[in-house]
């Protein structure tokens, strides 16, 4: 393919991206295959000369289409959002395009630099406090991790790194073996099953934190634990607040939490992966407070923000404590600008991709009223299937509806639950999926797509109410 082709096919594609975008709520929702299904539809090896690229178009429908789940369908309603945007999207092309291995000043200095001033830029939207800005003299700052299953281990790693040093410098004699055997982190019995996963990695025990009747952790059931651990001769090093848990979109009281863990210089990080973005409208930001306590704090543009996968923000009040965790510097990566930033010490990889582009084309198309407004938009379409819900007696809400997700089921037994899900799932007009809490099986309804209307939450409302009567009538009178 030469740039004349390209020119053609590049804009085919476009237009076909346009037509699946636009007409995507035409397509089932959910995909009716079995595992295995795409290895018969396509040779069993690579061809040995080349094929067209009509051909290849040709099996986009024939063998991807059908095996895929429309994240951004507006009858999508699993899980928590994944983002996109026309922007975003012509942002990622040029990303490509340019295909630069951003490990360091010197590999790129645009994609150095575009990352540090978005994320002062996506910072000052949140009103982070002045210690995460890099600006021009902070101490802190911001990167772009993959997931922000990376970040919780990126801050694990380094808050493990930090410890090991400060209590070698009072006990040489110690050894690491030893220090980390003793150590323990903590996070609510609600956090993301990543945050567990971090700790396996580290090598480090991992307890969870008994969560209150509105699934978040307060300082009382924090301090508890610390002081039968410290009494058992164990290293409390490490804890990790969820704002807006997976199962519910519950908060944990980061301002109890904050100083508790401040007074006895364990490293707090925040996990706000989805409820992150919406802390840059200002009647959200409240649910941010206490951030000054933290020593790191993540949320995913990728989620809620309208930058595509994969975009996690990450800031640190002290850059030197990451860097002083993963710094490993060969000759052949030395460069006449050393001090000038370099993302790898940031992170696990060392090549990264220019990210911050997305930002950029984001934050500039929009504008923080845009992003804000579409917040806005997606947390009322969830209250307003909270008052449908509501207003049918069978029903019940399960945890407060304080963003873009609704937790509901229908009064009764955990089995009932279950079937009505299943039987809406197997369906496939839309698609939900549950959690478990206080032992309950719970429908989660979360608003996903950037493209769901209100007529689309009323159609989904109807679907599942019609489904649940159906489910009732065949249950013994």
């Amino acid at each position: 393919m030469d740039a004349a082709e390209f020119r053609r096919r590049g804009k085919e594609m476009v237009d076909y991206v346009a037509d699946y975008l636009e007409n995507i709520e035409k397509r089932q929702v959910y995909p009716d295959v079995e595992p295995g299904y795409l290895r018969s539809l396509i040779p069993e090896e690579a061809p040995e000369e080349a094929e067209s690229y009509e051909d290849v178009v040709k099996d986009i429908e024939r063998v991807i289409m059908p095996g895929v789940t429309h994240w951004h369908s507006p009858y999508f309603y699993a899980y928590f959002p994944t983002a996109n945007s026309f922007p975003s999207l012509l942002a990622d092309m040029l990303c490509g395009a340019i295909g630069c291995i951003g490990f360091s000043w010197a590999a790129s200095p645009a994609c150095t630099e575009l990352e540090t001033v978005m994320l002062d830029w996506l910072g000052k939207m949140l009103k982070l406090p002045a210690d995460f800005l890099a600006g021009t003299e902070g101490r802190g700052g911001g990167v772009i991790q993959g997931t922000a299953s990376e970040a919780t281990l990126i801050a694990l790693l380094a808050a493990r790194s930090k410890i090991i040093k400060l209590i070698q410098a009072d006990h040489p004699d110690r050894s690491e073996t030893d220090i980390i055997s003793k150590l323990v982190a903590y996070s609510s019995d609600q956090a993301h099953s990543s945050v567990e996963r971090a700790g396996l990695i580290a090598g480090v025990k991992m307890k969870k934190i008994p969560t209150d009747n509105k699934f978040s952790v307060r300082g009382d059931a924090l301090q508890k634990v610390l002081e039968e651990d410290r009494a058992a001769g164990l290293i409390p090093f490490f804890f990790c607040a969820t704002l807006g848990t997976t199962p519910s979109c519950a908060f944990d009281c980061i301002t109890e939490l904050g100083p508790i863990c401040n007074a006895v210089e364990i490293w707090m990080h925040i996990d706000a992966a989805y409820a992150g973005s919406a802390f840059i409208c200002p009647e959200f930001r409240p649910l941010l407070n206490g951030i000054e306590f933290a020593d790191s704090f993540n949320f995913n543009p990728h989620k809620w923000l309208l930058v595509n996968f994969d975009c996690s923000a990450m800031w640190v009040k002290k850059r030197s404590d990451i860097i002083g965790a993963f710094k490993i510097e060969p000759l052949y990566l030395k460069h006449d600008h050393q001090e000038s930033g370099n993302h790898s010490h940031w992170q696990i990889p060392l090549g990264r991709r220019f990210r911050s582009l997305k930002m950029w084309f984001v934050f500039r198309m929009y504008g923080l009223k845009g992003l804000q407004a579409y917040i806005r938009k997606h947390v009322g379409l969830a209250k307003e299937f909270e008052s449908l819900v509501r207003a049918d007696q069978r029903f019940e809400i399960s945890a407060d509806v304080v963003l873009g997700l609704v937790c509901f089921r229908l009064k009764g037994s955990n089995e009932l639950n279950e079937t009505l899900l299943k039987r809406i799932n197997n369906a496939r007009n839309i698609h939900l999926v549950p959690c478990q809490l206080a032992g309950k099986f719970v429908l989660r309804f979360a608003v996903c797509a950037r493209t769901t209307e209100s007529r689309h939450i009323q159609e989904a409302w109807c679907h599942i109410s019609h489904l649940a009567s159906e489910l009732l009538q065949e249950l013994p009178h």
